[in-house]
């Protein structure tokens, strides 16, 4: 059997951009951009950990499978990542966390998601109600997730991706 050659990062992002290619976030922007943004959150921790940022939402919200990200030329590290980030049906929130916090670089990735998705530039876009209910979901994801990594790894992301959230750390 013959595997593909592993792809580069530029690879990956050019993959993510066409596996998201037509999806909006709730906000009405190009979805590529928030796996963009999440990328950019975790390039201090490696190119491996940037290329899962990019997929982070690729198993979760398009019809692209591990298998396929396998056969394109993922690395199996990174499509391992991808899979530990991707809440399964049936699968409530917390424990889906529970299982991100047992593998370094998923709780990195999800770390910066967190923070990606809690910028009060994008929350104050939202339906009131709907900012409100996610503002406590992420919230409560940092409870868990931030605990899992050295302070300073949190302090690296959330700095470049929210800074407002940074005051959650003192």
């Amino acid at each position: 059997m013959t595997t593909a050659a592993q792809l580069t990062l530029d690879q990956v992002d050019a993959l993510a951009a066409r596996a998201h290619a037509g999806q909006y976030d709730r906000i009405g922007v190009p979805y590529v951009e928030h796996v963009r943004a999440v990328a950019a959150g975790v390039a201090p921790f490696g190119t491996g950990v940037r290329m899962a940022a990019l997929l982070h939402d690729v198993l979760e919200d398009t019809p692209v499978t591990a298998g396929e990200l396998l056969a394109a030329g993922v690395p199996a590290a990174v499509v391992a990542t991808v899979r530990r980030v991707t809440r399964t049906a049936g699968t409530d929130y917390r424990t889906m966390l529970l299982d991100v916090i047992t593998d370094h670089a998923a709780t990195l990735v999800k770390i910066a998601d967190n923070a990606h998705n809690s910028r009060a530039d994008r929350a104050g876009l939202l339906p009131a109600a709907d900012r409100a209910r996610l503002a406590e979901r992420y919230r409560a994801a940092r409870t868990v997730l931030w605990p899992a990594v050295a302070a300073a790894d949190v302090r690296t992301i959330v700095g470049a991706v929210n800074p407002d959230l940074l005051a959650e750390l003192d």
